[in-house]
């Protein structure tokens, strides 16, 4: 008997359950729930001329540069706070608090809403946004290229992907930093 002729003998909505069942069997999924050993996936972007990747969970949402209060008092790698969609959310020069040096706005600048550790939200100024990455274990490097720099306590490893290394920078690490968290001046 075919699924058709079986079809018939159903009532409607176990008809419609029966269609459910046969769909979802057929589903190749999303990118983002087909598990493969050995692939990390993550979100790329650019700091001065480092390419940085972080885990797709540690990034919530990417905004074009928003408009900013400033915060007197403050050290000068807090930009000010932003007004996203009702909740003040710190924006924070990246490069600035990494490296001391401001980074300059363009039109690929991009901040990087981040969930911290209790809930709270902060915006990452980055110099551009470059999409998903996806990486293999074989693509990990032996040696970890930050070492010995400043950013060496947030890059936890890194990847060859064609031409371009790629840091795998750690927000968790990053908001955990007591610098970090003290942004009074």
């Amino acid at each position: 008997m075919s699924a058709m002729t079986d079809t018939l003998h159903l009532s409607p909505f176990e008809a419609l359950l029966d269609y459910e069942r046969r769909s979802l069997a057929h589903v190749a999924g999303m990118p983002e729930q087909i598990e493969a050993p050995g692939l990390w996936r993550g979100i790329g972007f650019r700091v001065g001329q480092r390419f940085l990747v972080s885990s797709i969970g540690e990034v919530n949402e990417i905004l074009t540069f928003p408009l900013l209060t400033l915060v007197p008092g403050t050290r000068p790698w807090l930009l000010g706070v932003a007004n996203i969609r009702g909740n003040l959310v710190p924006v924070i020069d990246l490069k600035g608090f990494i490296e001391g040096e401001r980074s300059q706005l363009t039109d690929t600048t991009r901040v990087l809403l981040v969930r911290q550790q209790g809930g709270s939200t902060v915006g990452l100024l980055v110099d551009e946004v470059l999409g998903q990455r996806n990486f293999t274990d074989e693509q990990r490097t032996v040696a970890n290229a930050e070492e010995g720099t400043r950013y060496a306590r947030y890059v936890l490893d890194t990847y060859q992907l064609g031409d371009v290394q790629w840091g795998m920078f750690s927000m968790v690490a990053l908001a955990r930093t007591p610098e970090f968290l003290q942004a009074a001046a």
